[in-house]
């Protein structure tokens, strides 16, 4: 489902990733860790279209998205600090990509309804988001990012700042979650025991061709 083929990014002139190579198949959660600062955010916008590949290529779906604009690539997006969006209540944050791709309102509203229940929020779409608890954040922020389907979602570790207890159950609800929806996911973290406990397959980014 998702290729990245000797990828390389350079940023301000430094070499940030140098030959990078992975592949994730359809409904797998690989994760990727490694220490900060060695690339693995830089690797995900890659992914994205966030920021631009030196050389090298990216498939999703068989199909070569390099080039292509982010909106164009069907991928997801979960960032370390959620982005929820103040002014709208938790339905409304994860409506935005629905609306954002013109899905009907009736369409829009079950789909929300169905991610929330996903993971445990079917009671909270008219909560404003500033009155949520860091763990209940990070929910609404995962089911944002899988309300519009994307045929891959990335994740830029998504469970940082949160208490040891909190994390580690919140990540295996994550995996039961990701499990069910059969979402192809890139996970990244610094945290080798996080990936072990959310991924199929875990990988030190140093063994995908990076080089220091």
């Amino acid at each position: 489902m998702l290729t990245v083929d000797s990828v390389s990014v350079s940023l301000g002139g430094e070499r940030v990733l140098d030959g990078v190579s992975l592949s994730v198949a359809a409904g797998e959660v690989v994760a990727v860790f490694g220490p900060s600062g060695s690339g693995k955010s830089t690797l995900l916008r890659a992914v994205a279209g966030l920021v631009d590949v030196e050389s090298g290529r990216v498939l999703v779906d068989g199909v070569e998205v390099t080039e292509a604009p982010t909106h164009r690539r069907s991928v997801g997006m979960v960032f370390q600090d959620e982005q929820l969006f103040p002014h709208r209540d938790v339905a409304g944050n994860v409506s935005f990509g629905l609306e954002m791709a013109g899905v009907e309102r009736g369409e829009r509203d079950s789909r929300v309804a169905e991610v929330l229940t996903a993971v445990g929020l079917e009671d909270f779409g008219g909560r404003d988001v500033s009155t949520l608890s860091g763990g209940e954040a990070k929910r609404v922020a995962l089911a944002r990012s899988l309300a519009p389907r994307p045929a891959v979602l990335l994740a830029d570790e998504p469970l940082t700042g949160l208490d040891a207890d909190l994390h580690d159950r919140l990540a295996v609800e994550v995996r039961s979650v990701l499990r069910a929806s059969g979402t192809t996911t890139l996970w990244v973290t610094h945290d080798r025991a996080e990936a072990e406990l959310v991924a199929d397959r875990s990988v030190s980014l140093l063994d995908l061709g990076w080089r220091a």
